[in-house]
């Protein structure tokens, strides 16, 4: 068994703290440091991931009410130029049409438009695998040459043949996609699967980037 690496620990062994929520991009943070957002469809887990990776239940806003996170929000911890960005679910929401076509439009003008966006990590959940929308943010990151990596998530709600076989999978798909990144996560924020892997994702751009 392959021992997980731990060589991101030391960036998420100190307190992270939220920063602001951003409804529009006037109201975004200075570009003086690193940034790693979190993006995928609606209820895909993002909150609960960045819990489980800052190690503080309850930082990020959970819920089963898919949308429920309707701004960009940030994160930070002291002596690190990095931000992490919790944003809004796009795709399926149980909101009016109008603040969905204005959470769409601030997804899209942040990843576009965000000079010290370092990566997007694209979160996908493991049980249903990309789809359409997923496909589309993809495209629009390819254009826009950002980087981004697929971070499967709910990896413990399939079987681990599965889990191999959609991984695979993935990992192909991403082959015809210019600014994605080759590899793929599996994390699970109830059983910590993956956790480990994406510290050490988020430590090595932040050394490469800072």
């Amino acid at each position: 068994m392959t021992e997980p690496d731990t060589s991101g620990e030391w960036l998420f062994e100190r307190p992270w703290h939220f920063l602001k929520s951003a409804p529009a991009l006037e109201f975004l943070p200075p570009v003086d440091r690193v940034e790693v957002a979190f993006a995928g469809r609606s209820n895909v887990g993002k909150s609960s991931l960045i819990n489980a990776l800052l190690r503080q239940n309850g930082l990020a806003r959970t819920s089963n009410t898919p949308g429920r996170t309707q701004e960009l929000n940030y994160f930070l911890t002291d002596d690190v130029p990095l931000y992490l960005v919790d944003m809004p679910g796009y795709g399926f929401a149980k909101a009016p049409k109008d603040k969905v076509e204005a959470w769409t439009e601030l997804v899209f003008d942040y990843l576009r438009g965000r000079p010290t966006l370092a990566r997007v990590l694209l979160l996908i959940d493991s049980r249903h695998g990309l789809k359409p929308v997923d496909q589309t943010i993809m495209e629009m990151l390819d254009a826009a040459a950002v980087s981004y990596q697929v971070v499967l998530t709910k990896a413990d709600k399939i079987k681990a043949h599965e889990l191999n076989t959609l991984i695979e999978s993935t990992a192909r798909s991403l082959k015809s996609h210019a600014a994605a990144f080759p590899e793929v996560i599996a994390t699970s924020s109830e059983k910590g699967t993956g956790i480990a892997e994406l510290r050490a994702a988020i430590a090595t751009i932040l050394a490469e980037r800072s």
